[in-house]
């Protein structure tokens, strides 16, 4: 008995020592978690890498003799167009054989007749007139001679006035002014019968019949619309600092979205109009087409109304650098990679600007570098990449040379 008591007290003791080492671990335990959770975290500070330049596009220039590529749109509209009319009265007999619209008449050609019956008359009338006047016209001859023979063999003489009277002179004006007034008339009358026929003053294309066969016409009736066929017009418009650039008489190509795409024609410049077009104030010019209907010449035909794009042939001007549009900054600034591949900052007089180029009369100079993208905000003497391409083209083939 006393063996087994004591035994079972020193087990129960090994037991509670080992709760007593478990809570003494738990406790460390949950104070080294706490430690660490309030313990802020240790970052080592390190310098920030140097930024890396940005990759530029750059353009190498050179001044030489140099033009614009200038470019515009114009409308199609008739050199010589008329609504030819009637002048005399009478019935529309008929129209001239292939007078239809579409149809090309030429000059002098007839194109409608018109009912001469009472025309005819009317020069019979005038003629009979004629020589009516013509017979009274003799007999007053006649008479003058009969009295200047009584007035000499009479002896006396008379006053100016008197003899005048007596020789029957009044009576011979009166008799010859009939006679002038018969001619007129009869002229006029066989000038209306002339006029009867109606014919093209020009070589011209027929637009529209404007009346009926039979229609009855009063003077001035309009019964055909014509359009000269030997040359039209083109009315184009060009921002008005563009004109510099050109002259009168110069080559103009024109091409149209309706034609071909290796279809064209030719045209020349033949007059800068004084006034500037209402909508946009751009300058307007005139393009001279010859044969625009191509009856005789190889191309396609310009129609009236049609939209066409002109291109001017422009005169060059010395000492120009070209450069793409992209690389002009506001305030006609421009930047540039000097040679240790930082930026520098141009201002720059520019004698020509378009969509796609421009031209740099000054404030450039030869052999720099120009940036044409790759900029976002540029500073004075910042670091940039240049990016090497093997397909960049050069500024003479950017340029409008």
């Amino acid at each position: 008995m006393t063996y087994r008591r004591s035994f079972s007290t020193s087990q129960h003791g090994r037991i509670r020592l080992s709760a007593v080492a478990a809570l003494l671990v738990l406790i460390a335990g949950v104070t080294l978690a706490w430690w660490i959770v309030t313990q802020p975290p240790r970052i080592e500070r390190q310098s920030p890498p140097e930024p890396t330049p940005p990759l530029v596009d750059v353009v190498s220039v050179s001044s030489s003799a140099r033009s614009p590529d200038l470019q515009g749109y114009g409308r199609v509209e008739a050199e010589q167009e008329a609504m030819l009319a009637s002048r005399v009265a009478g019935q529309l007999e008929r129209f001239a054989d292939g007078v239809l619209p579409g149809q090309v008449v030429e000059q002098d050609a007839p194109v409608a007749y018109i009912d001469q019956a009472d025309l005819q008359l009317a020069l019979e009338d005038a003629e009979a007139q004629l020589a009516d006047a013509e017979a009274q016209l003799a007999l007053e001859q006649a008479e003058q001679q009969r009295a200047r023979s009584e007035y000499e063999s009479f002896g006396r003489q008379l006053s100016a006035e008197r003899r005048a009277l007596v020789l029957r002179e009044p009576q011979l004006r009166q008799a010859q002014a009939l006679v002038s007034q018969a001619r007129v008339a009869r002229d006029q009358a066989a000038l209306n019968l002339e006029r009867a026929t109606l014919r093209a003053p020009w070589r011209a294309m027929v637009q529209e019949r404007l009346v009926g066969a039979g229609s009855l016409l009063s003077l001035g009736t309009e019964v055909l619309h014509l359009v000269g066929v030997e040359q039209f017009w083109v009315r184009a418009s060009l921002p008005g600092e563009w004109l510099y650039w050109l002259k009168e008489g110069s080559r103009v190509t024109l091409t149209s979205s309706g034609w071909p795409d290796d279809e064209q024609r030719e045209g020349a410049l033949v007059s800068m109009l004084p006034a500037l077009e209402e909508n946009g104030l751009q300058a307007q010019l005139l393009i001279a087409v010859d044969d625009p209907l191509a009856l005789n010449t190889e191309g396609p035909a310009l129609r009236l109304g049609d939209v066409v794009r002109a291109s001017y042939e422009t005169t060059s001007k010395p000492n120009l650098i070209a450069l793409p549009s992209a690389a002009l900054r506001p305030g006609e600034q421009v930047w540039w990679v000097d040679d240790d591949n930082r930026l520098q900052r141009s201002q720059v007089t520019l004698a020509y600007r378009g969509q796609e180029h421009a031209l740099v009369s000054s404030g450039l100079a030869d052999g720099r570098r120009v940036v044409t993208a790759g900029l976002a905000q540029p500073s004075e003497g910042q670091q940039v990449r240049i990016r090497q391409r093997d397909d960049t083209p050069s500024s003479d083939s950017e340029g409008d040379t």
